[in-house]
């Protein structure tokens, strides 16, 4: 018997919706399982139980009234500790902020509320989400549900671990440099980063504003057992909102190649780096699948992709050390022990030079986009080995971003980009990325399904102990 917290969002939606069950019934089995397996793994930092049983009732209570549902009705969510959720701290996992209560939704929980979602729990991230290991000082280490020795990603890391091991059957994080699609390649799960200015982000309170790369790169998106849900999540939270000036009212289908099937670009093992080689057979076998599937593979890459990840690196690293005076007495030492290490990996730059990095950023937009008229995605790993053991990050920072590379492309030129599972090495999940043009977050989807497909994994799993 397949239990509750076993189903998808979807598959939840359609039962409460069909009066098969209610959603206090779903909500407690939900609740259950977080007092079952989150001791454990340290997932959800905070358990919204009250005000979620409250919600799931007044959700049965507008069914039985005959009031028109949302596409989510009823249907538990989970948010990630660095986004606004009215009543509670977006303590970005620090201390400093454990009290920083924020009076209002941002504009993914609002719209979550409105398709009929109901947060039950917070998840972590490590400091300031500046990590790709989540390890918080407030709340401590988030374990891996597949190997509790090995890292849960970063930096919704907390979210990953809730979704593969059946707490939460659909969840919202973020992602400046593959903080959505980094823990979804570790945990099993599936993500997506969307096209810049697609989902609209705000933050109440200090966190509001910063500098240029934290204006332009960051996303917030849906995470999910399956490509559906995470589909259905973007269907969500689609849309232009006032608070984001960069937040554009895009149409969610993109136009499909005229005389010519649809191309991926396969990237087995990836410039810039080394693949561990059982990583790089994931990629074929989804190459594969897509192959059989009717797309046109092929193996000539997009242009300029070592420089794209210099110039995220060099973007992102002055942005972090102007802002290290404010950030760092507030994180905790191996925190400011990894972050120092990836500013020592990158010169600093004047005025000069962070001009010539937008130009650089600006030219690689056009480049790739030039590009994406005969190619329309590009496959590559999302993590080129396998998930670290918890703390090899601290003394590796520079092999660490090496082996997230293929994620900041859709980071630093606006792209999106999505994550799906597409075997299993050692016991641990390998997810593969499918990048497309802007605003083709639909073909990213739509590829990424028919590798789940092929290859998907069955999750949620028993978190092994």
């Amino acid at each position: 018997m397949t239990e509750l917290w076993q189903q998808s969002a979807s598959e939840l939606a359609a039962m409460i919706a069909g009066k098969e069950v209610s959603s206090v019934e779903v909500i407690d089995a939900h609740l259950a399982r977080i007092e079952q397996v989150n001791p454990h793994l340290n997932a959800i930092t905070r358990v919204l139980a009250d005000e979620a049983r409250a919600g799931a009732k007044a959700a049965d209570a507008s069914l039985a009234s005959g009031a028109p549902l949302g596409p989510l009705h009823g249907v538990p969510l989970t948010v990630k500790q660095n986004i606004d959720l009215a009543g509670c701290a977006t303590d970005n996992g620090v201390p400093a902020f454990a009290e920083a209560i924020s009076p209002v939704d941002a504009p993914v929980v609002e719209r979550m509320r409105a398709a009929g979602a109901i947060p039950i729990g917070r998840t972590n991230c490590p400091d300031m989400a500046l990590r790709v290991h989540t390890d918080s000082a407030l709340h401590g280490l988030t374990r891996n549900p597949w190997d509790p020795t090995r890292t849960a990603g970063g930096s919704s890391g907390g979210e990953a671990s809730a979704l593969a091991s059946g707490m939460s059957p659909i969840g919202l994080g973020n992602d400046i440099g593959g903080s959505l699609r980094n823990p979804a390649t570790c945990c099993g799960v599936a993500s997506l980063k969307p096209s810049a200015g697609r989902v609209p982000e705000f933050a109440y309170g200090p966190m509001a504003d910063g500098p240029a790369s934290f204006q332009l790169m960051p996303v917030e998106g849906p995470m999910a057992r399956k490509i559906a849900d995470v589909r259905l999540g973007l269907h969500v939270l689609a849309g232009r909102d006032r608070r984001d000036p960069y937040s554009v009212p895009a149409p969610l289908e993109s136009p499909a190649p005229e005389g010519r099937p649809l191309r991926v670009a396969v990237l087995a093992s990836p410039p810039g780096g080394t693949t561990d080689p059982r990583v790089a057979d994931c990629v074929k076998a989804a190459a594969e699948a897509l192959a059989d599937a009717g797309y046109d593979v092929t193996e000539s890459g997009p242009p300029r992709f070592e420089e794209v990840l210099t110039t995220w690196f060099a973007f992102i690293g002055e942005d972090i050390r102007t802002m290290s005076p404010l950030i760092t007495p507030i994180m905790s030492d191996d925190a400011n022990a990894f972050l120092g290490a990836l500013l020592d990996a990158v010169a600093p730059l004047d005025l000069g030079g962070y001009t010539q990095v937008l130009m650089t950023r600006q030219s690689l937009m056009r480049d790739w986009g030039m590009w994406f008229g005969d190619t329309d995605l590009v496959l590559t790993p999302t993590w080129t080995q396998l998930p670290f053991p918890h703390g090899w990050d601290l003394a590796n920072a520079a092999a660490t971003v090496e082996l997230m590379r293929c994620v900041m492309p859709a980071n630093l030129l606006g792209l999106p980009s999505a994550c799906v599972p597409a075997g299993i090495v050692e016991g641990l999940p390998v997810g593969v990325l499918l990048t497309g043009d802007r605003f083709a977050d639909d073909k990213t989807l739509d590829a990424a399904e028919a590798v789940e497909a092929a290859l998907g994994l069955e999750t949620p799993i028993a978190p092994v102990t």
